[in-house]
């Protein structure tokens, strides 16, 4: 039997076991799917090192984090800066990132010639691959975060004002602020300069509405959630691990 996972530090919202076990049953695919809670980045090693495993996701707060351990890194994933996929291909570990394809594929349905630009909020690995797939359109792109801290295109919270939220007409939340359990909590944000030309996406996907996306939801705009995108990236993930 195959051995397949997901790394990151808290996994218990996780979607990916269940998608995974799901195709596996569905295909008569002689395979597992784990979790690996690692504390640290550095007991990624011990995974790194088992011959059991054939591939693994990344996700929170490793995508970057991770790359000094692998051995390889494609061009994609080396241009976005971020790995959510290691592929264990002869003798060899090697990161991709299907992050980029999985949202470009989610989002499709809903562009719009309104939207030239986005507020993106987070600047993590997940942001990285949003960016990418955003220049990859033409659609400009602006950071919100909490520590700015002076770079270029790059803003606080306390900065997002009506004059922005007119410019931008997508806002990507790429923060886990209002994974579950926190499905109260919201990241800072002026919702009432927000309209129906908005599209209003959270990548996370548990809950299926987050606070974020339900006040969003409130002022007439368009919203989206990040399962479409997870199983548009865990699908091309399977295509790279058995590639």
């Amino acid at each position: 039997m195959k051995r397949f996972g997901l790394i990151g530090k808290s996994l218990a919202h996780s979607f990916s076991p269940t998608f995974f076990q799901n195709y596996f049953a569905q295909n008569r695919i002689n395979a597992k799917y784990e979790l690996f809670e690692l504390e640290t980045i550095e007991e990624v090693k011990t995974i790194l090192s088992d011959k059991s495993i054939a591939g693994i996701n990344v996700t929170v707060p490793y995508k970057i984090e991770i790359i000094p351990f692998l051995d390889e890194i494609d061009s994609v994933a080396k241009t976005i800066g971020a790995v959510n996929v290691v592929a264990f291909k002869e003798g060899k570990t090697i990161g991709f990132n299907t992050d980029a394809y999985g949202f470009q594929q989610s989002i499709k349905p809903f562009l719009t010639f309104k939207h030239e630009r986005a507020l993106i909020l987070g600047t993590g690995g997940a942001s990285k691959a949003i960016e990418y797939v955003f220049k990859q359109i033409g659609i400009d792109v602006i950071f919100i975060s909490q520590n700015p801290n002076g770079k270029p295109k790059h803003f606080s919270y306390s900065d997002i004002n009506d004059h922005m939220l007119n410019a931008c007409k997508v806002i990507v939340n790429c923060t886990p602020v209002g994974t579950y359990p926190n499905n109260d909590v919201c990241v800072e944000f002026p919702f009432q300069f927000l309209s129906s030309d908005h599209l209003v996406i959270d990548l996370i996907y548990n809950p299926a509405k987050t606070k974020f996306l339900s006040e969003a939801e409130k002022k007439g705009a368009t919203i989206l959630n990040g399962e479409s995108m997870l199983k548009e990236q865990a699908l091309k993930s399977w295509e790279i691990w058995e590639g």
